[in-house]
This record gives structure tokens, sequence and C-alpha cells, in this order.
């Protein structure tokens, strides 16, 4: 236990003098006027900030254009092979505008997109949907905002379990720290989630996986909810990817009655069985999994959408109730929404765990034959 709390340390320390030496070293600055104040600019505000991004972006002043925030590691795969720099080199601008030369490559930020610019030119042109017509997307593998977010919840998950791990090998009864949090969710979905859904004899085989997603997506989800604007689950690629990985699980560990009953299922007349075939192949293929990943992402989605336009109330609502009602207003309902978050953080991760231990116990599910 001494061991995970000087890891935690570790990494507290260390994100701190990340953050300190950003803030610091990032202070650029643009022109002042960049203000947020009409429904138009509140909304791509908030479009803006669900999206992903190459860089922590903590604040502007509006009045010097000075930005605080900082970089993350770009990481791209261009027609002159792979460059590496730091976000900060695009000083914020996301308009195409700044030009970042490495060695023969031109690479530019476009709507939180990198581009290479074509060889030659030496500004970005558009066509009348405002789509550049002389540059092309990279491969990007940059340690973007979602990534860090995903690489720090998997460190976190690591100490902890390991934590919990050796209370074990010690003979603690009772788990100590951060362990007391993690056993009874542990037992929960153990008790809860995977026996009555998969079976007695069966689901010690999926346990590592429905805790790995459980834990996974929690602490994301409350992660979600910090000052620096994580919103991982809220990225349709993230819940695809969860939702791609329950789907190989129970495909490949259907049993031969889940595949009979699939693809011929018994009982029917003979000239429906194709076409139910086909309905079940569907299901379990794509709609399965398209349920899982659109019901995670639409609802933290909306859930920041929700708390954001809450806070936006002190802009939208100053002149018609004055500078402190509206503010007021806007505190009041936004905190309980992010109270509500707290529950939903928790329901989501529940649900999804929940739905992936459903469809591998239909898959895994021996029939009684009489």
């Amino acid at each position: 236990m001494m061991l995970a709390k000087k890891y935690f340390n570790f990494i507290a320390i260390l994100v701190l003098t990340l953050f300190s030496f950003s803030a610091y070293g990032e202070e650029t600055k643009q022109e002042p006027g960049n203000t947020v104040n009409t429904a138009q600019e509140i909304k791509e505000y908030i479009k803006h900030h669900l999206k992903d991004s190459h860089d922590f972006h903590f604040y502007t002043n509006n009045e010097t254009g000075e930005h605080r925030s900082f970089p993350l590691p770009v990481i791209v795969w261009t027609k002159d092979g792979l460059k590496t720099f730091m976000s900060s080199a695009f000083h914020h601008d996301d308009n195409g505008q700044v030009i970042v030369e490495k060695g023969n490559a031109r690479l530019v930020k476009l709507h939180s997109k990198i581009y290479q610019l074509d060889q030659g030119a030496t500004t970005v042109a558009f066509d009348d949907d405002h789509h550049p017509t002389n540059a092309h997307k990279v491969l990007d593998f940059s340690i973007t905002k979602s990534v860090f977010g995903m690489l720090l919840t998997g460190l976190l998950m690591l100490l902890g379990f390991s934590a919990l791990a050796r209370g074990y090998e010690k003979g603690h009864t009772v788990p100590k720290g951060v362990g007391r949090i993690l056993e009874p969710l542990v037992i929960y979905v153990r008790d809860d989630i995977a026996k009555p859904n998969i079976g007695e004899k069966k689901y010690r085989k999926f346990m590592g996986f429905l805790l790995t997603v459980f834990f996974f997506i929690w602490i994301l989800n409350l992660l979600g909810l910090t000052p620096l604007g994580f919103n991982v689950t809220g990225q349709i690629a993230v819940t695809a990817c969860l939702a791609i990985f329950t789907a190989v699980i129970y495909l490949f560990s259907g049993s031969k009655d889940f595949w009979k009953h699939t693809l011929w299922m018994p009982g029917v007349p003979m000239i429906l069985r194709p076409i139910l075939a086909v309905i079940e192949l569907v299901g379990f293929v794509l709609i399965k999994p398209f349920s899982l990943l659109v019901r995670l992402f639409a609802n933290m989605t909306a859930g920041h959408f929700v708390v954001m336009s809450l806070i936006a109330l002190m802009i939208t609502m100053k002149e018609s109730f004055g500078a402190v009602t509206s503010t007021g207003m806007s505190l009041v309902l936004a905190l309980f929404i992010s109270v509500i978050e707290i529950l939903v953080a928790f329901l989501q991760a529940f649900i999804f765990t929940m739905l992936s231990s459903l469809f591998i116990g239909m898959a895994v599910e021996e029939h009684d034959h009489h």
C-alpha cells in the first residue's frame, strides 16, 4: 500500500508540474475580441468543447488574447514520413492559418484535424463548402486529450488493482486504502452482473473483460466531470471500439447451440428459417453492438451539452434578469445537473457492462435437449 501511495504521489506531482510548466510556457497571444456572447457563438463553443483536441485549453483572456493551456505530442504520418512535434507549434490556430514546417512537410490544423499542404502550396485554399482543396488529411497517431485521458485511466486502474491484489497476497481480510472502494464494486459486478447473466459455470472466463469495461467507463465518465474537459466516452470512436470488443467476445465464444439456434432455428417452418437466420445475424453482428455504442455516446454527450448550456445561461439571460440573478440561476442549475451526472457516470458504466454480460450469456448458454 505504501508503494501504491508513492505511485499516486508521483503521478500527482508529475501532473501538477506539467500543468504549471505548460501554463507558464503556453502564454501565447492573439488578437483580442474572441468573445462568446451570442447564442450561435455559444453553440459553436459547446460543439468545439465536445470534440477531441490536441491540447488542454483552460481559458483565453479576451482582452489581451492570451491563452492558458498545455500542449500534447503530435504524431502524424505524412507523405514525407513520420513527423513529431508539440501541439503548441500551431499557436491555438484551428483555421488553417498557422503552418508548421517539418522537413518538406507543411502541416496545418483545421477543425481539429491535421492536414498536409500539397507540394508548392503556402496557404490553404477552400471550396464553397469550406473544405481544403490543396491539402489532405494525414494519419494522426497523436496523444490527444482523449488518448491522454484513456492512458491516465489505465494507469489509475493498474495502480489501484495492483494495490488490491497485494493486499490479498499479504492475507488482508479487509482491504485498505483504495481497495475499500474497489472490492465492493468488484463483488457487485461478479454477483449482480456476471453470475446472473452468464451463469455460475462460465462467468469467471469473462470477469476480466467485464471488470475492465466497467471501471474504464466509470473512471472516464468521472474524469469528464472535472475542469480538464475530458469527453472520452462522448467520442463515438471510443464507444465503437468498446462495442466491437464485446461483439468479438460473444461471437467467438458462442456455443454450438447458439449458432444452431441463430443460423437454423429449430421449431419453426423450414421456409422461415433462412429469413430468421438473416435477422438474427444482423441483430448480433450489427444491431446489438450499435445499441451499445450509441447509448453510451449519446448519454454522455447529452450530459456535457446540458451542463454547458446551463452554464451559458449567465450570458444568454444577463440582459433579462441581470448579471447576479442569471449567474445564480446558472450556478444552481449547473450544480444540480452535475450532481446527477455523477450518478449517470456510474449508471452508464453499469448499463454497458450489464448488456455486455447479457449478450455474452446469450451466446454461451447451453440449451437442454429433450
